[in-house]
C-alpha cells in the first residue's frame, strides 16, 4: 500500500529488510515418533514413484540473473494413482565455479521460496553465493506452486481485519469464521488441501534433489522452513548434504505449547523495543517500560471498541493493529517504522501507518488485492500438522495463564486451537524419526531476542537431532543469517563452501 502521506512511504526501505515469510504463528510436529520412510527403489525413488524422481526439469531465464522451472510431483504421497501437482522453483547460478546447489526455503507456513530467493540472493554471503546455484521453491499450495484457494480477496480482507471477543459470544463468531475458512478453502482447493502438510513438502524436497541431479540435499532453511528441513532429515538422513536450519522450531512442542511460548516471545521482544525507545528521543510511549507496555495495550484495546481512522474510508481494528506492531518486531530496523505508527496514534488519533504496516504483514495491496496466498497456505498446512485443544475450559485456562505471562499481547495467541475445530481433513500422523538418526552435523541456529521462533526452540532442536550443532546470535529479531552480523554469515559459509562444522556453542 502506498498511502498519500509521504512519511508512511519512506518506511519501505526499513520494512524490506523483514523476512519474507512473516509468521503469525509457527506449527509443532508433534511428539516423537517412529521412522516410516516409504520403500525405495535403488534410484532413491519410492516405489510407484519413479516418474517424478526421473524428471527432466526445463530451466528459462525470467530475469535478473535468474531462471525458473516447474517440478511435478504426486499430489498424495500414499497414492501413486491420485494425480499430479507442480512445484515452481527459481535459481540463479553461482557466480564462480558451482559446487552444487542450494535449496532454501523462507518459512511459513505459506512463505515464498521463489520471492525468497529473488530477495535475498543479494544478501547471502559472498562465498556462499560465488559457489552455488541457490534454488528457491514455493512448497505444495503456495504461491506459484499448485496453491491452496479459499476466500476471494474482498472477504479475505474482511475476515483479516475481524476483530472478536473472548466471551462466549465471541468464541462463538470466531468459531464461525473459522469453519468458514475451512469450507471455502474445501470447496476451492479440492483434495489438494488434504496433501499439504509439512512431511508431503518434505518428500517433495527428495524429488528436486533427484532432479537437479544432486545425490545429497544441500539445505539452508529460515523459521517454519527450520521444521521443513527437520522433517526432511527425519524422513532422509542418509541423503542429508550440508543443513543450516535458522530460527529454529522446536519439533516436540505441541500445538498449544508453541502458542503459549510464542506470545511470550513477542510480548519480550515489544518490550525491547519499548525500552529501546523510551532510551532514545521522540518517543511518544511515557514513563517506565511498564508504563509503555500499558499504552500499547490501551491502543489495543482502543481499536477493539472503537477502531482507529485512516485517510482512506478503512478502520485499523484491533486485529490490523496488532498485526501492524507485530510486523515490526521481526527485525530491530524497523523499530523506527513503529515508532513512527505509535507517534500518529498517540498524537492524532490517526493510524494511516500502522494500517500500512498491517497491510505490509498481509501483502495487501491498496486495490485490496493480495500478493500470495500465504495466509490460506498457513491455515492449511498447520491444520494438517498440529492442532490444539477445542475444549473451552482448557482453553480458557490457557487463554489466562498467556496473559499473565504475556499481559500485553497474549491474547492474540490464545484460543488458537479453534482455527482447525472444523478443518475438514484430519492430522496426518508423523512418519519420521525427529532425531534424523545417521544425519550428518545438522547447523541450528538460535537468536538471543527472537519474537516467533524463541532461542529455547532452537536450544530444543539442537539437542533433539543426534547430529544437531548450535549457532547462537546475541541479539533481536527473528533469525540471524543475512540480517545479523559477519560471524553468522562467515559460519554458515565456512560450513557450506569448506564443509567446516562450527563448534558446537559458538556465540556470534
Amino acid at each position: 500500500m502506498s498511502p498519500s502521506s509521504a512519511p508512511a512511504r519512506t518506511l519501505v526501505s526499513a520494512l524490506t529488510i523483514v523476512v519474507l515469510a512473516l509468521l503469525a504463528g509457527c506449527t509443532a510436529a508433534g511428539n516423537e515418533g517412529s521412522s516410516g520412510d516409504h520403500a525405495t527403489t535403488t534410484s532413491g525413488a519410492p516405489d510407484g514413484f519413479e516418474r517424478y524422481y526421473s524428471q527432466k526439469t526445463d530451466w528459462s531465464g525470467c530475469g535478473d540473473g535468474f531462471d525458473c522451472a516447474t517440478v511435478e510431483v504426486p499430489l498424495s504421497w500414499h497414492d501413486a494413482g491420485a494425480g499430479t501437482i507442480k512445484l515452481a522453483v527459481k535459481r540463479h547460478r553461482a557466480t564462480g565455479s558451482s559446487k552444487g546447489t542450494l535449496l532454501v526455503n523462507p518459512g511459513g507456513p505459506g512463505g515464498s521460496g521463489v520471492e525468497y530467493v529473488t530477495s535475498a540472493w543479494n544478501g547471502f554471503g559472498e562465498r556462499l553465493r560465488d559457489s552455488f546455484d541457490v534454488v528457491g521453491f514455493d512448497p505444495r499450495g503456495v504461491g506459484q506452486s499448485t496453491p491452496v484457494k479459499c476466500f476471494d480477496d474482498a472477504r479475505k480482507d474482511e475476515s483479516l481485519a475481524k476483530d472478536f471477543g473472548v466471551d462466549d459470544a465471541g468464541l462463538a463468531g470466531m468459531a464461525a469464521e473459522y469453519a468458514a475458512w475451512a469450507k471455502a478453502c474445501k470447496e476451492n482447493t479440492g483434495e489438494l488441501l488434504g496433501n499439504v502438510d509439512t512431511q508431503s513438502a518434505a518428500r517433495d524436497m527428495d524429488v528436486i534433489r533427484a532432479t537437479l541431479g544432486e545425490d545429497k540435499l544441500s539445505y539452508l532453511g529460515f523459521s517454519y522452513g527450520t521444521q521443513l528441513g527437520a522433517t526432511y532429515a527425519g524422513l532422509f538422513p542418509q541423503r542429508v548434504g550440508a543443513m543450516v536450519l535458522d530460527g529454529a522450531i522446536d519439533m516436540t512442542l505441541d500445538a498449544d505449547d508453541t502458542s503459549a511460548q510464542q506470545a511470550v516471545g513477542f510480548e519480550k521482544a515489544l518490550r525491547n523495543y519499548v525500552a529501546d525507545c523510551q532510551g532514545g528521543s521522540g518517543c511518544p510511549l511515557s514513563g517506565d517500560v511498564d508504563a509503555g507496555m500499558r499504552e500499547v495495550r490501551h491502543i489495543l484495546d482502543r481499536a477493539f471498541t472503537d477502531p482507529y481512522p485512516t485517510q482512506s474510508n478503512r478502520r485499523v481494528t484491533q486485529s490490523l493493529a496488532f498485526y501492524g506492531i507485530a510486523v515490526t518486531l521481526y527485525d530491530q530496523k524497523s523499530w523506527s517504522a513503529l515508532t513512527q505508527a505509535l507517534d500518529e496514534v498517540i498524537h492524532q488519533g490517526t493510524a494511516n501507518t500502522l494500517l500500512y504496516l498491517a497491510d505490509f504483514y498481509n501483502d495487501r495491496n491498496d486495490d485490496g488485492t493480495f500478493g500470495n496466498n500465504s495466509a490460506e497456505a498457513f491455515r492449511a498446512v498447520s491444520c494438517l500438522d498440529a492442532r490444539g485443544t477445542t475444549d473451552v475450559a482448557q482453553m480458557r485456562a490457557d487463554a489466562a495463564a498467556i496473559e499473565a505471562e504475556a499481559p500485553t499481547i497474549g491474547r492474540f495467541f490464545a484460543f488458537s486451537g479453534l482455527m482447525c475445530s472444523d478443518w475438514p481433513y484430519p492430522v496426518v500422523a508423523q512418519d519420521f524419526d525427529v532425531h534424523a538418526q545417521g544425519a550428518p552435523p545438522i547447523v541450528v541456529i538460535g537468536t538471543t531476542h527472537d519474537p516467533a521462533t524463541p532461542y529455547a526452540w532452537a536450544q530444543a532442536l539442537a539437542k533433539t537431532l543426534d547430529s544437531g550443532v548450535l549457532v547462537t546470535y546475541a541479539g533481536e529479531g527473528h533469525t540471524a543469517y543475512g540480517r545479523s552480523n559477519a560471524c553468522i554469515v562467515d559460519a554458515v559459509d565456512a560450513y557450506f563452501v569448506d564443509g567446516t562444522v562450527p563448534k558446537d556453542g559458538l556465540q556470534c
